[in-house]
């Protein structure tokens, strides 16, 4: 298992990638002249992997504050990149569900007798139809306004996670160093002590040999007076 500062990066960046070209595919090449149920199946998918691609983006937003300031320039560009990518596909995907939208009203005006998937209940008028189109692309619009906003409220909660963690690692190594120095206090204190005991020991024995030589020097002198 990889545990470099970066591997949660580029894995999040390896399946944006995936997504945009899943996305590229749909939107340029992929069903591109289909029609109806089909092309619109086809841009379902889409928004719903534009949606995976923003969720990716933001995860890599929380990851690069991970990431040493060394080599983090470098990965804050592939970062700005990604975003840049993304914006252009949400764009192309606005565009090409309005004009399959316009498509399908025009449709509607060419044969107002036949029945569709939007339609069920036969022909409508073209107010009716025109309001119906602009309630799809608001929808739509809806749709991926509410995906980025959730998409920035679980950047924000991931940021803060990350800045407290951050905080509970600085005061782990805090607290660390302040052990340690304490233990360096310890021990200088311990051996302070020892030296004194020691001492004391050597000046028991030296007031010991003192007392025996006086007791030995009054016992000659008194045996000498008696004698």
């Amino acid at each position: 298992m990889d545990n470099s500062p970066t591997s949660l990066f580029d894995s999040y960046e390896q399946d944006f990638n995936a997504f945009i070209e899943t996305i590229r595919q749909k939107l340029d090449g992929e069903g591109k002249d289909d029609s109806g149920e089909q092309r619109k199946a086809s841009l379902r998918r889409a928004e719903m992997e534009l949606d995976e691609a923003d969720e990716m983006v933001s995860q890599m937003e929380i990851e690069i504050q991970g990431i040493p300031q060394s080599i983090r320039p470098q990965y804050q560009t592939r970062l700005r990149t990604a975003k840049a990518d993304l914006t252009r596909f949400k764009k192309q995907y606005k565009d090409v569900h309005a004009q399959l939208a316009r498509s399908a009203l025009l449709s509607s005006s060419a044969h107002p007798g036949a029945f569709t998937s939007d339609e069920p209940y036969g022909p409508a008028s073209d107010r009716t139809r025109l309001l119906a189109g602009t309630s799809v692309l608001e929808d739509g619009t809806k749709r991926l306004q509410d995906s980025h906003r959730i998409a920035l409220e679980t950047e924000n909660q991931g940021a803060d996670i990350l800045m407290n963690l951050r905080q509970q690692r600085e005061q782990i190594v805090n607290s660390r160093d302040t052990l340690q120095t304490a233990n360096t206090s310890i021990e200088r204190a311990s051996g302070t002590l020892k030296g004194m005991i020691r001492r004391m020991y050597q000046q028991r024995i030296v007031t010991g040999i003192i007392i025996l030589v006086l007791i030995l020097l009054i016992g000659i002198i008194l045996y000498e007076k008696l004698a």
